[in-house]
């Protein structure tokens, strides 16, 4: 799963990046900075793993990650090939969801590339060159499928049907991700199309020190746009997580941030936001060699859960030993949770619990 960074240019895009992944993509004040996409592994932050260390001790403990991307900026126009429109537009169709920051900071030392500050329009601009492009791979797909509806081809009617309806949608400045459609006709017609705003998106108002605890009116303005999207909205400031990531120990970090009144850094914040987004969560498998996060999607059954570690373990499934996250820290030890009676043994049709504990059984 992979998750685009997208933003017009100048908005704070590689400096979160560098924020999130602690490495170094080059950040510079003046447009088309990025030009290739900068890929970084994220491990996300969970204190439960955290927790599960501490009881167990083991040789290993392995986060779970996520897959961050920062792409290029865009700008008026890349739909029709302005700026690096077609690398971009290239990039983040190959991204499940989108991180979209909006600079809501002034300071004239940062140019901005149309010349002021105004996340709303910034918003917009990117808005509509992504429709833009929806709208052209809609209307081609209409060209072909036209030919098969008017030979009479039920299937073929309907999914011109549909695939004018989500025109009509797009061309009133809507994005696919809110159409209201049957499941059955998104994911026949709309999904293998990969529009671009069909993708879930994370809106990321990038401030200033004196906004990040509290808010601004730029703030303000994004959050009235967006409160009919469904979409979810954080607040950080990426010139303070940049500070934060120089900091050498915990202790500094957390000096620094109950400074500025903030209980996490907002990069955790993002990355936990992130994978949120992407309709994952976690379970855990412990043991004294290895404590290990592993990611799902929410409601997958235990033997689904099972093949994220291995194939064969979901072929073969025949049960699962489940311990929940609390009753762990309470009981401190699997064996004292068993005697307490709160391993529960789950069969097929379990689904799995963000935060469970699993031991596996399995036959292949």
């Amino acid at each position: 799963m992979k998750v685009g960074i997208v933003g017009l240019p100048n908005v704070g895009k590689s400096t979160l990046f560098n924020c999130l992944s602690q490495s170094k993509a080059q950040s510079e004040n003046y447009p088309f900075c990025t030009i290739d996409p900068n890929v970084s592994i994220v491990n996300v932050p969970d204190k439960r793993l955290d927790a599960l260390d501490k009881l167990i001790g083991p040789e290993k403990l392995i986060p779970t990650t996520v897959k961050i991307v920062d792409i290029a900026g865009l700008v008026k126009g890349a739909s029709k090939g302005e700026g690096l429109g077609n690398k971009f537009l290239a990039n983040i169709r190959e991204t499940d969801a989108i991180i979209h920051v909006l600079r809501c900071f002034d300071n004239d030392n940062i140019t901005h590339v149309d010349g002021s500050v105004n996340p709303v329009r910034d918003k917009e601009i990117i808005d509509i060159e992504l429709q833009l492009k929806d709208l052209e791979s809609l209307n081609n797909r209409i060209e072909k499928v036209t030919r098969a509806a008017k030979s009479g081809d039920k299937e073929a009617v309907r999914e011109k049907e549909v695939l004018l309806e989500a025109v009509s949608f797009l061309e009133a400045s809507n994005n696919i991700r809110s159409i209201q459609l049957e499941d059955d006709d998104i994911n026949k017609y709309l999904k293998p199309l990969q529009l671009i705003t069909s993708k879930p998106v994370l809106y990321v108002c990038n401030v200033d020190e004196n906004s990040v605890s509290s808010t601004n009116n730029h703030v303000e303005s994004v959050k009235s746009l967006i409160s009919n999207e469904g979409a979810n909205l954080i607040v950080l400031a990426a010139g303070i997580e940049s500070e934060i990531n120089e900091l050498e120990s915990f202790e500094e970090r957390r000096m620094f941030l109950n400074d500025l009144g903030l209980d996490e850094p907002g990069s955790s914040k993002l990355i936990n936001a992130t994978y949120d987004l992407l309709n994952l969560h976690t379970y855990f498998t412990a043991g004294p060699k290895e404590v290990r996060a592993w990611t799902i999607p929410k409601m997958a059954t235990a033997p689904q859960a099972a093949g994220v570690i291995h194939t064969d373990f979901e072929k073969g499934f025949i049960k699962a030993e489940v311990i929940s996250f609390d009753d762990y820290v309470k009981y401190q030890t699997e064996a004292k949770v068993k005697e307490a009676g709160k391993m529960r043994v789950e069969g097929k049709g379990y689904v799995v619990n963000n935060g469970d504990v699993i031991h596996f059984l399995f036959n292949v």
